[in-house]
C-alpha cells in the first residue's frame, strides 16, 4: 500500500471552523463594516462550543483585521473594513522571498494600467485633475539632490496611485495599487543604489504630460492608448536597470566598488 493511502487529513481546528462559517455568513448577510457580530453567548449556542473556542475564533478574525473587539456593556465583535495598507503590506511580505523581477512586474502593469486609465478618465473630479497637475509639476524641474530625485519617483507613482483609486474596478484598482507599492518597494531598496536614469525620467515625464492632457480632454481611448505606449517604454527601460542592478551588486558581493 502506498504511503499516501496511509496519510490522515489535516483537522481543521473548531475555532477555524468557526471563522469559515462567520465569514460566509457576513457575507450572505451582506453585512457592512459597523455591523456587530452576535455576542459570544450567542455564538456559543449556535456552534456548541465553549466560550475559550469562540473568543479563539474572534481574536483570529481581530488578527485578520475583519472586526474590532470591544470592551463594556456595548461591547462586542464589531465587524471592520480592512485597510488597503494592511492587505498590501501582507501580500507584499508574502512576495518578499519569492522576489518577483522588475520585467515581472511590469508586465503585470503593462496588462492592468492602460484599462485603469480608461475607466478612471470620465470619473476623475476637477480636484482629482488639479492633484494629477501638481505631481506632473513635481517632476519638470530637474532634481539636484538625492531626496528630490526620490520625491519625483514617489510623485510619478502618486499619479497611477491616483488614476487606479479612481477606475470604479475594486479589483483592478486594488492590483493597480499594489503593484505600484511594488515598485515603489524596488525605487527605495533597489534602484536608489544607481545614478539617476535621467533618460528614463524624462520619457515618465513625457508620458504624464500626453495622460493629462487626453485626461483633461475626457478622451477615454487616447489615454488607455497613451498608458500602453508608456508601461511598453518604462518596461524597456526597467530590462535595462534590471541588468545595471544585477552588475551592481555582483559588484558589490565580490568587494568591487559599484
Amino acid at each position: 500500500m502506498n504511503d499516501k493511502n496511509l496519510q490522515i487529513p489535516k483537522r481543521v481546528k473548531r475555532s477555524d471552523q468557526i471563522v469559515e462559517s462567520v465569514k460566509r455568513w457576513v457575507a450572505l448577510n451582506r453585512m457592512q463594516p459597523g455591523e456587530r457580530l452576535p455576542n459570544e453567548r450567542e455564538l456559543m449556542e449556535q456552534f456548541q462550543c465553549s466560550k475559550g473556542t469562540v473568543r479563539e475564533a474572534l481574536k483570529s478574525l481581530e488578527v485578520q483585521g475583519l472586526v474590532s473587539i470591544r470592551t463594556g456593556p456595548n461591547g462586542g465583535a464589531i465587524l471592520e473594513r480592512v485597510p488597503y495598507e494592511k492587505a498590501s503590506a501582507l501580500l507584499r511580505n508574502f512576495l518578499h522571498f519569492e522576489q518577483p523581477s522588475g520585467p515581472e512586474i511590469y508586465a503585470l502593469r503593462t496588462l492592468v494600467e492602460p484599462e485603469i486609465a480608461a475607466l478612471a478618465t470620465p470619473r476623475l473630479t476637477t480636484e482629482d485633475l488639479a492633484e494629477l497637475d501638481a505631481l506632473v509639476k513635481r517632476c519638470e524641474v530637474t532634481p539636484e539632490t538625492f531626496d528630490e530625485r526620490m520625491d519625483q519617483r514617489i510623485a510619478e507613482l502618486e499619479f497611477h496611485v491616483l488614476l487606479a483609486q479612481r477606475c470604479g474596478n475594486a479589483m483592478l484598482a486594488f492590483i493597480g495599487r499594489f503593484v505600484n507599492d511594488m515598485i515603489r518597494d524596488m525605487v527605495i531598496f533597489k534602484k536608489s543604489a544607481l545614478p539617476e536614469q535621467r533618460e528614463f525620467s524624462c520619457a515618465n515625464l513625457k508620458y504624464h504630460q500626453k495622460l493629462l492632457a487626453a485626461l483633461h480632454a475626457r478622451d477615454a481611448d487616447r489615454a488607455r492608448q497613451l498608458m500602453h505606449e508608456h508601461m511598453e517604454s518604462a518596461e524597456h527601460f526597467n530590462r535595462e536597470l534590471e541588468g545595471q542592478l544585477n552588475q551592481h551588486f555582483l559588484g558589490m558581493s565580490r568587494g568591487i566598488p559599484g
